[in-house]
């Protein structure tokens, strides 16, 4: 069955293989601050949430990339700063056999998807633990967020790409 044609598909033998594996998933850095406590836990009012994200990837080998999601959650209450989470979530992910194309959406969408849980579970527990009700993060839709990223870099005229200015670093 092996040495068949599947659909009129060539055999799987003559097509490059392209590999997604993920190497190492780990919290890089985490802080919290709540400056204003104990007397923000008195304050009345509607919280104002703000939370920004950013991404970095560095190629570590020909095959190898580290990606980072940062994420900062900032919480005012009548304009007193409640608290700021912070949390960089990142993994090294294995990426052979893609086209550039294909391997800039996947550091932009795959690797940040499987990132962001983790980040959230953090920014959630780091919250809590610091007095504040839950804040359940929604999910997010990194396909979504790439595809606009890159209309803006290509209205700015800038390199469309997450890999344009990335060369290999480390030992990997």
């Amino acid at each position: 069955m092996s040495d068949e044609t599947l659909n009129g598909a060539a055999p799987a033998d003559d097509q490059p293989q392209a590999t997604f594996t993920v190497e190492k998933l780990y919290l890089k850095d985490a802080s919290f601050e709540a400056p204003n406590t104990p007397q923000v836990f008195n304050e009345q009012g509607q919280p104002d949430l703000q939370m920004k994200l950013n991404q970095k990837v560095q190629r570590l080998a020909e095959n190898a990339f580290e990606v980072s999601l940062g994420i900062t959650l900032t919480c005012n209450i009548n304009n007193h700063n409640a608290y700021l989470a912070e949390v960089v979530q990142a993994g090294v992910f294995g990426l052979s056999g893609f086209d550039d194309q294909t391997l800039d959406g996947m550091l932009g969408i795959q690797c940040p998807s499987l990132l962001y849980p983790y980040a959230a579970a953090v920014i959630g527990n780091l919250v809590t633990t610091g007095g504040f009700p839950p804040f359940p993060m929604q999910p997010l839709n990194f396909e979504a967020l790439y595809t606009e990223s890159m209309r803006q870099r290509a209205a700015q005229g800038q390199q469309s790409s997450l890999l344009a200015n990335t060369e290999a670093a480390g030992n990997a």
